[in-house]
């Protein structure tokens, strides 16, 4: 006999303890009402619970035990782990049940304390984030997952209509795939849960030489599933790191049809080039992940023109990324040619008008564009490695000028734009530059005079005056002649090849600017 006389042993038993409150009251009305459950709860859901008029019996009237600690410790208590461990099909463990007045919970309703959302907080201190750090509510969730034979664990508000329609459409007998796939997501969500805690605290113990933690963990939920990968024959889908949205995961897409993995991957790429030029009106035209147009200018339109003609025959089918919000001009010069996807900060809504005319465009407004992945990521048989991004901060005046001709102030602007654009194109990677916007970009070549002269042809008799920019040092002074011979007056690179002395030697017979930055900007 259960001891309790606000339940009746034959109900079915429901235990409700969520942090995200979305849909809770009707979800709980419906197992009250409709399904006939008996409900138990802790703290602030029983409160709510309370509040709306159902009756509800608190955990610690049910275990005969107070919430201790501050509300630290609530369900951790044999009346509630033995309900939801105990299996319907093993005599001795009823038995136990009954010798122990436990009722069995068929029901387990869980979601976590927002760690993700406490420590995004600008202002928060490691005590708060420690005190964000749920104890039962993963608890809950993996006994109530590990014994999905003979419960159901819901851990997301979205799950609720599903599990009312299966409770109704079979009956009350949730079909064993149902509650195994809601153990699943039960435990994608602890594990998810535990890795952000780890991340956080892994972070609060790196410096210069410990940059990167000794695990590293790599969880997400799946967002969408994509029409394929690359190519028509790769399946693929989008994943979401994190309980909350960021990133593009927290994009608005205006308009256009699905986003492709290609097109995740491009404007990725993008977003990072658009990133290294806060100050100005900027625009980014790319493909393959390669720039084919980048411009800075006075006015977001003038950016784009200049990007765009650049190099007008590759901008076609392109990707654009702004940083300012595309204006009526903008969009009008946008909508003169077919592009995929064009990403901004905002887009006015006059702008917005003119594009919706180009009804396959991708659209998308992403507030944060500089917010990005700290690390870099790739798989590798057996493993994967990472590496901190190539976000370093440089400054012209860190250079150093190795050739008898000093670089002009205005030489110098342009070396540093050449520069930061070079280090976002594949390895071997040249990149020509004037009046602060492409003229050629030579990428992925397997010797470096073959980027050289494919960036110079591009440029063509527009490279005059120009400058040049080499992710990597010259191994033979034979770019460095061939960048003279198409006019190009000033060229950065790294240095630091046993024949740099050759290509000073070079620039200097050939009356160039030639600095070094000390830095290689390799991307693979």
């Amino acid at each position: 006999m259960f001891l309790n006389s606000e339940f009746c042993p034959m109900a079915r038993l429901a235990l409700l303890s969520v942090s995200d409150k979305r849909g809770l009251i009707e979800f709980a009305k419906s197992l009250v009402e409709e399904l006939g459950f008996d409900l138990i709860s802790s703290g602030g859901t029983a409160t709510a619970l309370k509040a709306a008029g159902l009756a509800v019996t608190k955990v610690s009237d049910y275990t005969g035990f107070p919430e201790i600690l501050g509300g630290r410790v609530k369900t951790l208590h044999p009346r509630i782990h033995g309900g939801i461990l105990a299996r319907r099909d093993v005599p001795q463990d009823l038995s136990e049940l009954e010798t122990h007045n436990i009722r069995p919970i068929d029901l387990v309703v869980v979601n976590l304390y927002p760690f993700e959302q406490t420590i995004a907080k600008p202002d928060v201190s490691l005590a708060d984030a420690i005190e964000n750090i749920d104890i039962g509510g993963p608890t809950l969730l993996r006994a109530s997952a590990k014994n999905y034979a003979h419960l159901t664990v819901l851990c997301n508000p979205e799950q609720y209509g599903s599990y009312l329609e299966e409770f109704k459409q079979k009956n009350g007998e949730i079909s064993l795939e149902f509650r195994q796939h809601c153990s699943l997501k039960a435990f994608q969500h602890t594990g998810a849960y535990d890795s952000a805690i780890a991340a956080y605290l892994e972070q609060q113990e790196l410096n210069s030489e410990s940059p990167l933690p000794q695990s590293f963990v790599l969880a997400g939920t799946q967002l969408q599933a994509l029409r394929y990968g690359e190519n028509p024959h790769q399946p693929a889908a989008w994943y979401q790191t994190g309980t909350q949205p960021t990133g593009w995961a927290s994009g608005q897409i205006l308009q256009g049809k699905p986003l492709s993995y290609n097109n995740l991957v491009d404007l990725e790429a993008a977003r990072r080039i658009i990133c290294e030029f806060p100050d100005q009106p900027a625009a980014v035209i790319l493909k393959h992940t390669n720039p084919c147009g980048v411009a800075v200018a006075n006015s977001l339109s003038t950016a784009y023109e200049k990007a765009f003609n650049a190099d007008s025959i590759s901008a076609f089918g392109g990707i654009v990324a702004l940083n300012r919000t595309i204006d009526q001009e903008t969009a009008t010069a946008l909508s003169k040619t077919f592009l995929e996807c064009i990403v901004a900060p905002d887009c006015t809504p006059e702008a917005s008008q003119i594009l919706k005319k180009k009804s396959n465009l991708r659209v998308l407004i992403l507030p944060n564009l500089t917010q990005g992945p700290k690390e870099t990521i790739k798989l590798i048989a057996g493993g994967f490695l990472v590496q901190t991004a190539d976000d370093i901060v440089e400054q012209s005046t860190d250079w150093k000028v190795v050739t008898e001709k000093q670089p002009t102030p205005e030489e110098l602007e342009e070396l540093m734009f050449a520069w930061k654009i070079v280090k976002h194109v594949k390895s071997n990677a040249i990149v020509v530059t004037k009046n602060q916007t492409t003229l050629g970009v030579g990428a992925g070549q397997m010797n470096r005079v073959g980027s050289v002269e494919i960036a110079l042809k591009q440029a063509g008799d527009n490279a005059q005056g120009g400058v040049l920019g080499s992710d990597a040092f010259f191994p033979f002074d034979d770019s460095v002649r061939t960048a003279a011979a198409a006019g190009i007056s000033a060229i950065v690179q790294p240095g630091g090849s046993m024949r740099d002395q050759d290509s000073i030697k070079a620039a200097n017979e050939l009356g160039l600017v030639m600095v070094f930055t000390g830095i290689r900007h390799f991307l693979h």
